[in-house]
């Protein structure tokens, strides 16, 4: 980027109950996700999610938005099952947190109603997802629960923003997860899939702005991968082509 001035790129902060060098606990966000903006020429800023008692006021989520140019919807712990319509929580449910929970979905339906650039990952995917009324598989099984510390080939459905995006059909993708998709939510595309049919990204059909949302982590390999890398360059390409608009 040659302007004066980087995109800001608001990333919602993710609770860490300990954290070594701050002796307690913290808000963070992964080395590895800030270094991909900041190397696509975007200004990652650290975004509190502010949501007492597990909700928050769209209005307020929404000014808080509207001083940034894109969002990135990071990774993190499983959403709460009662967000998308489940009963008993599956035994393998991990770090839930209603305060985040409440105010991912909120950045979710306003950065989309804002029509502001967004790439959400792998926990994103799943928050865009519920927040437009679809549903997500609990726990995908295996003894290794299948998606979790693997890096498999994902394909890419041609014409896509996400193909555009990467300039390519295929991609290894670095995968950590155990949910996925079950019913996809109002107005959402497939855009990729695994090999075992796993929905692996979605998009908002029509014109809708920019949005791609994956379920691995291209932050990854990000720096050695440049389909992955391109991920994060889209995202701050697509502020410019919005400011023109």
């Amino acid at each position: 980027m040659t302007s004066a001035r980087r995109p800001l790129i608001a990333v919602p902060a993710r609770f860490a109950a300990t954290t070594s060098a701050l002796r307690y606990a913290a808000e963070v966000s992964a080395r590895a996700l800030i270094e991909s903006v900041w190397r696509a020429g975007g200004e990652p800023v650290t975004l509190h999610p502010h949501a007492p008692g597990g909700s928050c006021d769209p209005a307020e989520v929404a000014a808080r938005l509207a001083r940034f140019d894109g969002v990135l919807l990071p990774g993190g712990g499983d959403l709460a099952p009662h967000r998308y319509g489940a009963g008993t929580a599956h035994e393998a449910v991990y770090d839930v947190d209603d305060e985040q929970d409440a105010f991912d979905l909120e950045v979710a339906r306003q950065t989309l109603a804002l029509r502001l650039p967004l790439l959400a990952i792998c926990r994103g995917l799943q928050v865009v997802n519920t927040a437009r009324g679809g549903t997500l598989h609990q726990d995908m099984g295996g003894p290794g629960r299948e998606h979790r510390h693997v890096t498999h080939p994902v394909s890419l459905v041609p014409g896509t923003a996400l193909a555009g995006a990467t300039g390519t059909d295929k991609v290894e993708a670095s995968c950590y997860h155990h949910q996925h998709i079950d019913r996809l939510g109002d107005g959402l595309v497939v855009a990729a899939r695994a090999a075992d049919g796993t929905v692996e990204a979605v998009e908002v059909a029509g014109n809708a702005g920019w949005f791609v949302a994956v379920q691995w982590h291209p932050e990854d390999t990000a720096e050695q991968d440049p389909a992955q890398q391109r991920l994060f360059d889209a995202l701050v390409l697509a502020v410019g082509e919005n400011r023109s608009r």
